[in-house]
Formats: structure tokens, C-alpha cells, sequence
């Protein structure tokens, strides 16, 4: 069974909503400093985000990409912790939603009347978990595990978005090479790109993003018929 879920969103959300990294000393400094401080900026006044999302996957051994498009909506829970809830729902190719709460997740998948449940820790594919468990490392945690960034550079995305581009770089073994970030101005990450380590990528963009607006807490909980089968993930 495909899994539509990108790792790449949990990357995302950790930049926007769970980085806190204070620019360090040396390598830091100029572009690189400025853009950690925006995104500092951002991730202590943001409560709530929706946002369009696009994801392009590309098979480095077929040269082909695959495109999808949906929605995506994020509360953040208390820093360091579990509890943030997020809503993924994919319209194309094909209809899916992935709901996270408190550490939780369910995959439901309309064509297959089947939802995947389990704890976001223990999904069944590494390169998932590897990344989802960045969204709850602490500031210090961040820092250990990425050196320097590098490839820094100001660059405008389709939309005509101003960002500011840079690399970062997993100081220890890790399911991927590498990921890059793109920062706008006001030091939301809008678009990330992961490159593993057989060169498949995976691309994400936020569009159309709202911060601070109302998101009924229901819209993180899936409403399925009895009839849905349950699957342990």
C-alpha cells in the first residue's frame, strides 16, 4: 500500500513551529543568523496554521515525480512535547487523511474503507519515524544533530515568495543525506526538500498560508463510519 504521508511535513512543521535555535557563534552569523531569528519570531507567535500544501516526489532510479496537492492544518502543543495536533488531507492524486494528536496518528484511506492507527514513534517506516521525532527534540537536541548549515543564499520561489534558501546537514547517521529549508520573510518555512541517500527526493510547499485563526478541535479527530476497518500501523 502507498503511503502518501510525507516525511518532509514533519520537517516543516519542526522549522515552523518547533525549532528554537539561537544563532551560535562563528558559523552562524550574517544570512544565516538573521534567518534564525525570524524563524524564532514566528514559531513563538504561531497558534494555529492552514495552509494548501503540494508535495512532488522524485524517483531518482526511474527519473519520474509523482505530484500531490491537499491541506494541511497544525495546532502546536507546549514546546518539547507530543501534544500538538495536525490534520493532513490529501485531494490528489487520491483522497487520504492523516490525523496526528498527542503522539497518536490515524491513516484513513477511502478507496481500501481502512484506517491505519499506532503511535507516530513506531511507524512502520523508518525514514517516517527518523523524522517525526525531530518535531520533539528541544532546542539543544536540534543543535546536536545538525552542524553547520550551509548553501545559504536568498532565492524566490514560484509566486514570486522571497525566502531565504539553506541546507542542513545530519551530524550522525541518519535515513536521509540531507535536508534543504526555504524561509520567507516573515520566518515561515514554506518549502522544504529531502534528499535520501539513494537520491530520492521529496518537495513540500505551504501556499496560501493563515496563522492565528480559529481551528475547531474537531478537525483533528477522523469521523468514520463503523463500517471502516481498523488496521494497527
Amino acid at each position: 500500500m502507498k503511503r502518501l504521508f510525507s516525511p518532509c511535513l514533519a520537517v516543516i512543521l519542526l522549522a515552523a513551529m518547533a525549532t528554537s535555535s539561537a544563532p551560535r557563534a562563528g558559523g552562524q552569523a550574517g544570512l544565516v543568523s538573521s534567518v534564525l531569528s525570524r524563524m524564532e519570531r514566528a514559531k513563538q507567535s504561531l497558534k494555529t496554521l492552514r495552509a494548501n500544501i503540494s508535495m512532488s516526489k522524485y524517483n531518482s532510479q526511474l527519473r519520474d515525480t509523482e505530484n500531490f496537492s491537499g491541506i494541511v492544518l497544525y495546532i502546536p502543543g507546549a514546546a518539547g512535547s507530543a501534544s500538538a495536533l495536525m490534520r493532513l488531507e490529501w485531494n490528489k492524486p487520491q483522497h487520504e487523511i492523516l490525523a496526528v494528536s498527542n503522539g497518536n496518528y490515524s491513516l484513513y484511506r477511502p478507496r481500501l474503507n481502512m484506517v491505519i492507527e499506532g503511535k507516530t514513534g513506531s511507524m512502520k517506516s523508518q525514514k517516517d519515524g527518523d523524522v517525526l521525532a525531530l518535531i520533539n527534540m528541544s532546542a539543544a537536541q536540534l543543535r546536536t544533530k545538525f552542524g553547520n548549515f550551509q548553501d545559504e543564499r536568498e532565492e524566490t520561489l514560484w509566486g514570486g515568495v522571497r525566502t531565504t534558501h539553506f541546507t542542513a546537514v545530519p551530524k550522525t547517521a541518519a535515513s536521509y543525506k540531507y535536508i534543504e529549508i526555504w524561509v520567507d520573510d516573515s520566518g515561515m518555512p514554506v518549502q522544504t526538500k529531502m534528499v535520501e541517500k539513494n537520491d530520492d527526493s521529496t518537495t513540500l510547499r505551504l501556499s496560501n498560508v493563515e496563522k492565528n485563526q480559529a481551528i475547531p478541535p474537531g478537525e483533528f479527530k477522523l469521523k468514520l463510519d463503523a463500517n471502516v476497518k481498523h488496521v494497527k500501523g
